[in-house]
């Protein structure tokens, strides 16, 4: 069997400039994404700013201005200047790019203001303690299904992502599905006038950008592509602002990137995007390369977490609440082999809910975190016995979803992970353990 061979996504390392910054400093707060405008001359505003690992484990800090400089970072030794990802058009704002070396180096986002402001960015640890994942976070906004997006109660993104931030996660992990304004408000609703909608700046800052900002200053993130960020949807935005490999304005959208890992101390977590695999029908023209890609993670001698955004078995509640559902595309990859055993996780969201399976044999245990603030889907408390399409053979050993939105810490334990399950008002309504194969839960309401 052929060895995967994980391409190295160009990131353009930038050089250090001579000259050295004033001594870091935590006096400034962290700065508040203000909505998109037109750019204007000089560095402008910070609008937001983060940390992505990328291919390899790169540290890639970009950042989005108002105007039409990108800012540096700040060590104790030099500024590093960030260089244009994607310049600023009619629908958004400039994007700024630069990797940092791994490891645990203060290094602050600098404005080129007089004076400039300084804002740190998180520490990266190679043995992450604390994983935080959370998923398909944005605010519906397509046809006839209208979410208030103006009632944080019916649309809880900031204020999971505030609670999440308090928490001190290691790192974050969001499994896809960012912007989900897809339609306008429709005159009149007051649950949702005033906002943006389509693949441009204002839109992608408020469902996810400015709710998400105190989150993104807390930790590094690994994003995950979602359906939604398809390139028939917001697949231009995504490519510009999150995807990993540099912005070519000449191709703005992939339907397909290859599967990308991340080095983390005991094990690897392995990006794949499965945006483009429809879920209720086979796509002939998809299935190679996904089945190719699934087989070479047999090749892996770490402990794999795969990461994608649509599971390939997991349910929603069907006809007379019988959990139901699977990836028709995924699953034809897949075949009868199932996952390769390096696999010792699968993390997904797509269905809006928390799911934790253990399959009978072939798959090892599946976690989907899609409740981090779209419209919920409603799935059975037991998924023992969920119908899947295809002939897989892969069934259901026992398995647990609970309703409502939430989001889920997994902290390091010395024989597995402890994960807490949080609600929208921030407290723990369960606790599994993902250990020798299994994730076993308890409610603790």
């Amino acid at each position: 069997m052929r060895r995967l061979a994980f391409p190295i996504i160009a990131l353009a390392l930038t050089a250090c400039t001579g000259g050295n910054p004033p001594p870091p400093t935590s006096s400034s707060a962290n700065p508040k994404p203000v909505s998109a405008q037109a750019a204007v001359s000089g560095p402008g505003k910070v609008l937001a700013y983060w940390e992505q690992l990328g291919p390899y484990g790169t540290r890639d800090v970009r950042a989005v201005m108002s105007g039409n400089e990108c800012p540096r970072l700040a060590t104790q030794h030099a500024y590093l200047p960030m260089q244009a990802r994607a310049q600023a058009n009619g629908e958004f704002a400039l994007v700024c790019s630069a990797l940092i070396p791994s490891g645990g180096v203060d290094v602050e986002l600098a404005t080129t203001n007089e004076p400039a402001e300084h804002f740190p960015l998180p520490k990266m640890i190679a043995d992450p303690q604390r994983i935080l994942v959370i998923g398909d976070t944005g605010c519906r906004l397509k046809g006839s299904a209208i979410q208030p997006c103006n009632d944080a109660q019916q649309w809880p993104f900031s204020a999971l992502a505030r609670k999440a931030a308090d928490l001190k996660p290691d790192l974050v992990i969001h499994v896809g599905d960012y912007l989900y304004r897809e339609n306008a408000c429709p005159a009149n609703d007051a649950g949702c006038q005033g906002t943006p909608f389509g693949d441009n700046w204002p839109t992608w800052a408020a469902d996810f950008f400015t709710p998400a900002q105190p989150l993104l200053a807390a930790a590094p993130w690994v994003f995950v592509r979602g359906n939604h960020e398809d390139c028939q949807r917001a697949g231009p935005g995504w490519t510009r602002l999150l995807a990993p490999a540099r912005f070519d304005p000449a191709n703005i959208c992939a339907d397909h990137t290859v599967p990308y890992f991340v080095p983390l101390a005991t094990m690897k977590l392995i990006v794949m995007d499965d945006a483009n695999a429809p879920d209720t029908a086979v796509d002939a023209s998809v299935v190679p390369a996904y089945r190719s890609e699934l087989a070479a993670l047999g090749n892996e001698t770490q402990p794999v977490w795969l990461l994608m955004h649509r599971p390939i078995w997991a349910a929603i509640s069907g006809p007379l609440g019988v959990p139901m559902g699977g990836n028709a595309t995924m699953i034809e990859a897949a075949g009868t082999g199932g996952i390769p055993k390096p696999v010792a996780l699968l993390l997904a969201g797509h269905i809006h809910t928390f799911e934790a399976i253990n399959y009978k044999d072939k798959v090892p245990p599946q976690i989907v975190a899609g409740g981090g603030g779209d419209l919920l889907d409603k799935t059975p408390e037991d998924l023992k016995g969920a119908i899947f399409q295809g002939s897989s053979g892969v069934s259901v050993k026992d398995g647990l979803s609970v309703n409502g939105f939430s989001f889920l810490l997994m902290s390091k334990q010395a024989n597995g992970w402890d994960i807490a399950l949080y609600d929208s008002s921030g407290t723990v309504e369960h606790h599994c353990v993902f250990a020798d194969g299994r994730v076993d839960c308890r409610a603790t309401k």
